[in-house]
């Protein structure tokens, strides 16, 4: 179970303004919750949800995410397909924490720390992959010099056997 909800997490988590952040329907179908309760809940405790923790996506955001996702369309800007009425709510890594001191149970408490140490291993990824480019390049620049060496060396040859052989005449 516990993997199965961990690849369901890993596969919930977008990068919207500089922050990686889960939707409220996403949380809400892992806290096995309805999505209006779970932003009702956080309506209700607003004063623990600061910008950093959590934002409401504004109408291009949430447009390039129902495309990148395959979620309804919007039948034009007032009104919406799919039973959304309001713009979705995201919660960065932070906000997702808070959501343990206002979701409360067993099952929050368990879904809470997979969700944590979902975004520990994405973060670890990303510095390992980060990392692996640094090291890349650090190769790329070395072989770069190496190789140009190699080419000037080819370069001189090739000069050189041209300025040494005879030149056989041409025509008559």
């Amino acid at each position: 179970m516990i993997s199965s909800i961990s690849t369901q997490i890993s596969q919930k988590i977008f990068f919207i303004r500089g922050h990686r952040v889960m939707l409220d329907s996403g949380l809400a179908v892992l806290y096995d919750v309805e999505t209006k309760a779970l932003n009702r809940a956080v309506r209700r405790n607003k004063n623990r949800f600061p910008e950093n923790f959590m934002f409401q996506l504004n109408d291009l955001e949430a447009g390039f995410l129902k495309r990148q996702i395959g979620t309804s369309k919007l039948k034009n800007n007032s009104e919406r397909c799919g039973g959304r009425r309001n713009l979705p709510m995201v919660f960065t890594e932070q906000g997702v924490a808070m959501l343990s001191s206002v979701l409360r149970g067993e099952k929050a408490a368990l879904v809470n720390i997979e969700i944590m140490r979902s975004f520990v291993k994405l973060r670890e990824f990303l510095l390992t992959n980060q990392e692996l480019a640094r090291k890349l390049s650090k190769l790329e620049s070395t072989y770069d010099s190496q190789f140009k060496e190699v080419f000037d060396a080819i370069k001189k040859l090739m000069t050189q056997s041209e300025l040494n052989s005879p030149r056989s005449r041409i025509g008559i």
